[in-house]
């Protein structure tokens, strides 16, 4: 019989997979003999089961029934029994963590007769009536979906009657007619009364949580955070402890570090007489977890020590939940944090320097994600700019946005190309789509441990929160601020979630220390640099040391070249020559697309030359001893005409006016014989080399002259000649005899050997993949352009598929992320995969390098490492960010980089 239960005393932090993150650590915590509620743990096999068929495994009943029964007996009382009653709460708890995007509901068990009991037997009526209250509120908006505003409206309308704006100022009074409020609510939207029995309140809650994995909200951050939809959630069953039973009573959140800078010491928020979901919401503002100290030393005492064993343990920052009943501390959650990249980082080498980890696995605790998050500028505030307040410094980065008070407006503002700043009281989970599309986030409730501030660092969003002197108003769309200050929807604010601070209109900006750094303007060694600069610089210098693909650069221009170079770019892997075609020279294309002649064709290529050497001269100079791959000319040649719709209105323009059209006319001739209903398909890359003679070989003789010019001048250039867009290999022998022949006669009359320039191609046709076998024995390497591979692949037509249904195809999970963003390895890696096998089959050693977009792409150099590629090749920004993920994949042999 399959096991679908596991009560805490059984299960370990290793059975994520099956026991979900909270589950597996709440077992481990257990087995250390920490002070954890008795519960157990619902598996992931069941969730994806019931999620599957519609309804539970059939040994699931019985199993729940066999647990409960237990726990029971640790207890000597039944679940909502109506004396004494136990009570239980239901959460959710996935592999990876998902902070507020399932449900959780407390206090079940709780009925009209046992609340009673629960008020006698801990002599607090306002406890008991408290406690239901939240019962009734979670159960009606998770389990029947009933929208939470209902609730929260009748609380309101219970405080203004009252003339209060505290909850804690209702009585138990007030929280019994509250129930009977609550009560009325669900029976009007649900035409059901709230159950009565206990076993019910739990079945159901446990099948909410499990239809929580495909709540929008959820999908939507797993897609965000790239999750697998397959895993399912486990579910916890665990025996209730209350923070609200006075004010010897409370919850808390801490941190063994700060998760937004990694400096070590105490971290974390607490609210006395309060449940758990009180601090993470935000609702109310929580007092320093210091304040514990004075409050109750004993609690605090213990709490610091199961800190530091707990971080000990983990080898880690670890995120704990806990609660204290009347003095008594009680464990309910652990976690590997999360943590901005500057935390990562941080903490990532402070533990090697307490000899917690090693330097390997170090640099498995930060990402590329978080290195790019961390070479964003930040704020310039040499002009001493005014500050409207400040808060808490949630999450770092330097934002600039217009205010908007809702999620769906940030939505909408973004999606017409606005940057904006989502302004809340509080966020909650239905905010996400809000967070996501705003570019900082700012809340005047809530603390470091609150969800906006949870789920921005997760994010690497800026956030700033609990700016207690905002107040917000979500439905007038205004902030009032210090000194009278009114703040209106559209209104520019700037948001610094480093130091908390918050500014009316933009501030300028300036270069992040770490991109200094890697420019080579900032040494790690010297007083100037800070504790990340030390920290980025050791990690990326071990990278460079594991890692055993190089890291080349995209580069078309001296000044991209020699920052690249700057930037730790160990050559070009791709050089753009269309991109030299353009600005004044344009007119010498135009030119030889006119050419009526093999004489008018000559001439202009002759014009094009000595500025095509001359680049290369400037290029080579540049990555001087470093290779330089240079594609020869790749995109269609009307791209080098004006439009075509354009040209025609003003050829009819000037003929309806009796002007004479001139050289316009006739450059429409040749745009209309140039058109082509495809022409990402049409007349490109190696068939100009084939079509339009002496084009690829003008280009050749450049690159060749100015490799002879730079070896005579004593340098070192390394140039290699990339065929692009060949499907045949016949294709690439009729341009490798040209070029060698074009090689053969520089390196004669120049005196200079050139014999060793390689000739390859570039692998981005699938029939090319296929065929690689054939066509390396006529290529020195290849290059694959991911770009144009994936779009042949599916189909797609970049420009148009983005922008016309890719959201969809998001939304409805036919792929998690864009194939453009990150390389589609079923499909696309399965071709390059083939292609590397059967080019280096048929040539051993065959030099293998990508040089698409997805060559700056964490996962995607992961997955070039697995197949043995030699190199990547990404923009100048990407090469750092290369150079670490490159070094990652080496120390896990390119498996999944999550």
């Amino acid at each position: 019989m399959p096991k679908f239960v596991y009560d805490f005393t059984e299960g370990n932090r290793d059975q994520k997979d099956l026991l979900g993150g909270k589950g597996a650590n709440l077992a481990e915590m257990t087995n250390l003999g920490l002070p954890v509620p008795p519960g157990f743990t619902i598996t992931t096999e069941s969730c994806k089961a019931y999620l599957a068929t519609g309804s539970a495994p059939s040994e699931l009943k019985d199993q729940v029934t066999d647990k409960l029964s237990w726990l029971e007996a640790q207890f000597g009382k039944k679940l909502g029994q109506a004396d004494d009653p136990l009570l239980v709460s239901v959460r959710s708890g996935a592999k990876f963590s998902m902070p507020g995007m399932m449900e959780t509901v407390l206090n079940i068990g709780l009925n009209d007769e046992s609340v009673a009991g629960l008020a006698k037997q801990s002599s607090n009526d306002r406890f008991a009536w408290d406690s239901y209250r939240r019962l009734l509120q979670m159960f009606g908006k998770t389990v029947l979906h009933i929208e939470g505003e209902h609730f929260e409206d009748a609380i309101d309308a219970a405080k203004k009657a009252k003339n209060t704006t505290a909850d804690l100022d209702l009585d138990a009074d007030d929280l019994r007619g509250l129930v009977e409020t609550f009560k009325a609510i669900i029976k009007q939207h649900t035409g059901n009364d709230f159950p009565q029995d206990p076993r019910a309140q739990l079945d159901a809650a446990v099948y909410a949580v499990f239809k929580s994995w495909n709540a929008p909200r959820a999908i939507l951050y797993r897609r965000q955070e790239r999750i697998p939809a397959d895993l399912g959630t486990a579910v916890n069953v665990q025996s209730m402890v209350f923070g609200n039973l006075g004010m010897d009573s409370g919850t808390g959140v801490c941190f063994t570090r700060d998760p937004g800078t990694g400096q070590i010491g105490l971290y974390g928020d607490y609210l006395e007489n309060a449940q758990g979901e009180d601090v993470v919401a935000g609702i109310r503002n929580t007092l320093p977890l210091q304040d514990l100290e004075q409050l109750d030393k004993t609690s605090f005492d213990r709490l610091i020590a199961i800190m530091s064993q707990l971080e000990t343990h983990y080898r880690d920052l670890c995120d704990i939940e806990f609660t204290i009943e009347r003095g008594k501390l009680w464990m309910l959650q652990t976690r590997v944090g999360k943590r901005t990249a500057g935390a990562a980082f941080r903490i990532a080498t402070q533990l090697i320097d307490e000899g917690l980890i090693d330097l390997d696995e170090a640099l498995q605790r930060v990402t590329g994600e978080q290195l790019t998050q961390l070479m964003f500028p930040k704020f310039d505030t040499s002009a001493n700019p005014k500050r409207i307040t400040k808060g808490m410094n949630a999450s770092p980065g330097a934002a600039v946005g217009r205010a908007v008070f809702s999620s769906k407006e940030a939505v909408a503002w973004a999606e017409r190309g606005e940057a904006v700043i989502l302004v809340r009281r509080e966020t909650n989970p239905d905010d996400l789509e809000g967070m996501i599309a705003a570019d900082g986030i700012l809340t005047s409730r809530g603390g470091k441990t609150s969800h906006a501030a949870v789920v921005a660092r997760g994010m690497g969003k800026t956030c700033v929160c609990g700016a207690e002197e905002l107040d917000v108003d979500t439905k007038a769309k205004t902030i009032k601020a210090p000194g009278g200050l009114t703040i209106n929807e559209g209104d520019v604010l700037s948001i610094d979630g480093s130091s908390g601070a918050v500014y009316l209109g933009e501030l300028p900006v300036q270069p992040s220390p770490v991109v200094e750094y890697f420019e080579g303007n900032l040494d790690p060694a010297s007083a100037d640099a800070d504790d990340l600069v030390k920290a980025v610089h050791r990690l990326i210098t071990h990278a460079d040391g594991l890692r055993t693909m190089r890291v080349r650069t995209n580069a078309d221009t001296p000044e991209d070249s020699a920052r690249a170079r700057r930037m730790g770019a160990q050559g070009i892997g791709l050089c753009r020559t269309e991109h030299m075609f353009l600005g004044d020279r344009a007119i010498q294309v135009e030119k030889l697309i006119l050419a009526n002649s093999d004489a008018e064709r000559l001439a202009a290529l002759a014009a094009l030359e000595p500025l095509q050497k001359q680049d290369f001269v400037e290029i080579f100079t540049a990555m001087d001893g470093l290779p330089v791959t240079v594609r020869l000319i790749d995109p269609p040649l009307h791209e080098f005409l004006p439009n075509l719709t354009e040209l025609a209105v003003k050829v009819a323009v000037a003929e309806a006016l009796g002007q004479d059209p001139g050289h316009d006319k006739e450059l429409l001739v040749a745009v209309n014989r140039l058109h082509e209903s495809n022409p990402m398909l049409g007349l490109r890359g190696v068939r100009l080399g084939v079509v339009i003679p002496g084009l690829f070989g003008m280009q050749v003789r450049a690159i060749a002259e100015a490799t002879a010019e730079r070896i005579k001048a004593g340098g070192d250039p390394q140039p290699e000649v990339m065929i692009p867009l060949v499907g045949a290999v016949q294709e690439l022998e009729l341009m490798r005899e040209e070029s060698e022949n074009v090689i053969a006669g520089v390196s004669a009359q120049s005196g200079v050997d050139l014999s060793f320039i390689p000739i390859g191609t570039m692998i981005e046709l699938p029939r090319a993949a296929v065929t690689a076998g054939q066509i390396a024995e006529a290529a020195d390497f290849f290059s694959y352009g991911t770009n144009d591979l994936t779009q042949t692949t599916w189909g797609f037509s970049r420009d148009d598929v983005e922008a016309a249904f890719f959201t969809q195809y998001l939304e409805k999970g036919i792929f998690g992320v864009s194939p453009f963003e990150s390389l589609d390895r079923e499909g696309v890696g399965r071709l390059v995969r083939i292609a590397s096998e059967e080019g280096r089959a048929a040539k051993p050693g065959l030099k293998l390098g990508v040089c698409g977009e997805h060559g700056g792409d964490p996962d995607s150099i992961h997955f070039f490492h697995q197949v043995g590629l030699n190199y990547v090749s990404c923009s100048p920004f990407r090469v750092p960010v290369a150079r670490l993920e490159a070094g990652r994949a080496a120390g896990t042999g390119g498996s999944d980089t999550r």
